[in-house]
This record gives C-alpha cells, structure tokens and sequence, in this order.
C-alpha cells in the first residue's frame, strides 16, 4: 500500500527545489559548476549505500579494471561528479543552450543516421538510451532544432516537483508521457510516425526478458522490441557522452535497427532486445564513468540463478 503524502511537505520541497535552482541560475557559470564538483564530493561522502552499489555494479562489469580498489573507486567518485555536474548543467541549460550557440555544447558523431530517421515520413522513429552520459540533453536539443518528439518517462511522486519538471522538459516541444497510464498516446505517436524516446537499461523485475549485459543477465522490459515489431519504426540506439569539460558533448549513434530485419524470427523480441541492449554496452565500456552505476541494475535474476546463489550463500 503506498504511504500516504502529504501536500505541504510537497509543495515545501517543492519550494526548496525552486530556490536552489533560482541561486544556482544567479551564479556565475564558473561558480555554479563548482558548486556541482563539491556536491559530488559530499553526496559521495555520506551515500554510502549507493557508493557500495557502484562498486558492487563495476565489479561485475569490470573484473579487471576494478580488481584494483583504488581504480574502482575513482571510477566511482568520477561517476558522482559526472552527475553532480550535470545535474547543474541541466539547471543551467535554458539560459545557455541556444541556437547561436548549440554547435560549442553539443556535435553529433553520425548525423547522417539521426537526423535520417528523424526526417523519414513514412515510418517513425524510436530513439532508446539509457541512464547514460547526458540523456537530458539530446532530447532538448530534438526540439530545438525542430524535431518534436515525445518521451516516456515515470512520474515523480511529488505532484509539485513532477509537474515543473515536466515543464522544464517540454520547453523546447518535446511532450513528456508517463508509462504507466498513458499507453494509448505511446502508441499514437508511433501510429502517426511521430518519435518517440524511451530508456533501455530499466530493471523489469523477476518477469522482464533476462538478456546478458557486461556478462550479466539483466531483466529488460520487452515493450521496446514488441513495439518496435507492432509499428516498424526505425530504432536508433544512442547515448550523448560528455568529451569536454563543461559543456562539451558528442551524440554517438550506436547502432540503427531495422525491426522488418526480424519480422520472419521467432525469436525476435529477444533478438531485438539483446541487440540494443549490446549497443548499450559499447557506449558505455567508451565512458565507464558516465554510467549510473548506483542503481540496481541487476537487481532481478533468473529464478534458477538466484537459487543457485543463495545457496551458495548458505
């Protein structure tokens, strides 16, 4: 049963919210993205139980690199300055994102694919990331340049927090969807060959689709595939990787899949999953730093090897 919420302390967090972002908007660029290192620094100071997730995620992820604990944990400090970071850059971004001025924040690696399956007509597109480099950033960036799309995202618990968020999200035209209760405009902009951005590396739980990622099965929600082989849209797997410090961003089409290449497998749902899901992988292996590697990734497993596990454990 959820817990109850109550309105005032909502709104009160709310409140708070809008006063970090109005003070770090007043700031000097230079200062406020200090600001984010030091957060960083204090956040990984007293997390400490999503600092042991990341070591435990990169363990696995990396055997080798991270045997070394002191190469782990850097990789773990740079993974909260990374997101610290960003985070401020998000807040910074409508007063320095601009069309004068886009080509010194971001350059995309392989426009050609991007901006082609944007521009095709006759079919949609579905563009899937993950929790990856700056994922933020790409979408607003879609909009900006005249590339209307909607993306599905969870809506936060805090009504308050939830609806200036999804303004700040919808500023330059993208439409915001929510995956639990708005199916029937999911799938209308797919009907209408509209694009459509969506996350590929979220946990499903113990009944997802378990496909191996960094040598781990991973349970992988099956709506991307099963949508892609209902509508045909063209996928294109990216992410949007910090190269420069600040400010500086590369989009890098990882792979483009064609789900009328799968149309005739019996297999195609795990195929396709699998496929993008390895895509994934290769972008971040480039930046293992720019991964959020403090949620449970691999929280779920098969009934089979979790048994096997705990009784190993006992």
């Amino acid at each position: 049963m959820a817990k109850k919420r109550s309105p005032t302390a909502d709104y009160a967090v709310y409140l708070a919210v809008r006063f970090v972002v109005m003070v770090i908007q007043g700031m000097p660029e230079r200062w406020a993205l200090s600001c984010g290192n030091i957060l960083a620094w204090l956040v990984y100071q007293v997390d400490k139980r999503h600092r042991e997730v990341a070591r435990d995620n990169l363990r696995y992820a990396f055997p080798e690199l991270c045997a070394d604990p002191v190469e782990c944990d850097r990789i773990v400090r740079a993974t909260y300055r990374h997101f610290c970071v960003m985070f401020i850059e998000m807040i910074l971004l409508p007063r320095k994102f601009k069309l004068t001025n886009w080509s010194l924040r971001l350059r995309c690696l392989d426009t050609r694919s991007y901006v082609g399956a944007l521009t095709e007509t006759n079919r949609p597109t579905m563009v899937v990331t993950g929790h990856f480099g700056n994922w933020e950033i790409a979408s607003y960036a879609m909009g900006a340049f005249g590339f209307p799309s909607s993306a599905i995202a969870r809506a936060l618990d805090n009504p308050y927090l939830d609806a200036y968020f999804r303004k700040f999200r919808e500023r330059t035209g993208q439409t915001v969807l929510c995956k639990n209760g708005d199916f029937d405009k999911i799938t209308k902009v797919l009907e209408t060959n509209g694009a459509l951005c969506t996350l590929g590396d979220q946990d499903a739980g113990p009944r997802g689709l378990f496909v191996e990622f960094f040598n781990r099965p991973a349970s992988t929600h099956k709506a991307v595939a099963l949508m892609a082989l209902e509508y045909r849209p063209l996928m294109v797997v990216l992410g949007t990787a910090r190269v420069n410090k600040p400010w500086g961003y590369e989009v890098h089409v990882e792979d483009v899949i064609d789900p009328n290449d799968y149309a005739d497998r019996r297999d195609a749902v795990e195929a396709i999953t699998i496929r993008y899901t390895k895509a994934l992988e290769r972008l971040i292996r480039k930046f293992p730093e720019q991964y959020f590697w403090l949620h449970r990734r691999w929280k779920h497993q098969p009934v089979q090897r979790a048994a096997k596990a705990k009784s190993q454990a006992a």
